[in-house]
């Protein structure tokens, strides 16, 4: 037995309505957005502590990093919580009067974290030397509940930075990609001062964050940017 799910096939030139009653009207968006959200907090975060806590007893590899061995760990965990908490509150608030945008963004979110548990369970990794763990008190609270010690084996690759860079992907207008860019990238250099994550991670980020936003595209299409 065939099981379909409803696809979006409007193209630029029949865009469907960008105000929330527009998109609500639409049968498939309001489909595609119950699964994208049932996916994400029925499926991704119940499924998340019990994963992390494998994985974090899990033996792993050191990675040879040139570019870590030589930068000094320092405390940053403050600059990357306001940098990355304040890009997704601005940006989703962006998004919400989008709903089209937001739509793609929803699934590319939950592309993305099934993405990172993939490569995680894929390259068991050691955590880089001097690493300075810092509980994120969001991420330890919505997939780490049931742990009881810090997650830093979920290496490869870097959520914080790839969660910034595809909410760049997910907004239109250049200022807004160009500065939600930025801050990606501050942020992937934060996290290697904090030793967090090896360079390898942070390289990684915007490619699969892209790849989360190219199959979320094949669910639910939007017009060019």
């Amino acid at each position: 037995m065939r099981v379909s799910f409803p696809v979006a096939t409007n193209t630029p030139s029949e865009a469907p309505a960008q105000t929330w009653p527009g998109a609500w009207a639409q049968p498939g968006f309001r489909a595609l957005l119950a699964l994208a959200l049932a996916l994400i907090f029925a499926g991704v975060v119940p499924a998340a502590a019990p994963f992390y806590q494998f994985i974090q007893h899990r033996a792993g590899h050191h990675l040879a990093d040139p570019v870590l061995a030589y930068l000094p760990a320092r405390n940053v965990a403050s600059p990357i919580f306001l940098l990355m908490y304040g890009s997704c509150i601005t940006a989703v608030a962006w998004l919400l009067g989008r709903p089209q945008l937001l739509m793609r963004g929803v699934w590319a979110y939950l592309f993305l974290q099934l993405l990172r548990m993939a490569t995680i369970w894929v390259l068991p990794l050691e955590p880089p030397m001097g690493i300075l763990p810092f509980p994120d008190p969001v991420t330890e609270h919505l997939f780490h509940a049931s742990t009881a010690v810090p997650i830093t084996r979920d290496l490869f690759f870097s959520g914080h930075t790839a969660t910034v860079a595809l909410l760049a992907l997910a907004v239109r207008g250049r200022w807004w990609r160009g500065a939600l860019g930025v801050l990606a990238a501050t942020i992937g250099v934060l996290v290697l001062v904090q030793h967090v994550h090896y360079v390898y991670d942070v390289l990684g980020a915007p490619l699969f964050a892209w790849l989360a936003y190219w199959l979320a595209g094949r669910i639910w299409p939007t017009a060019p940017a």
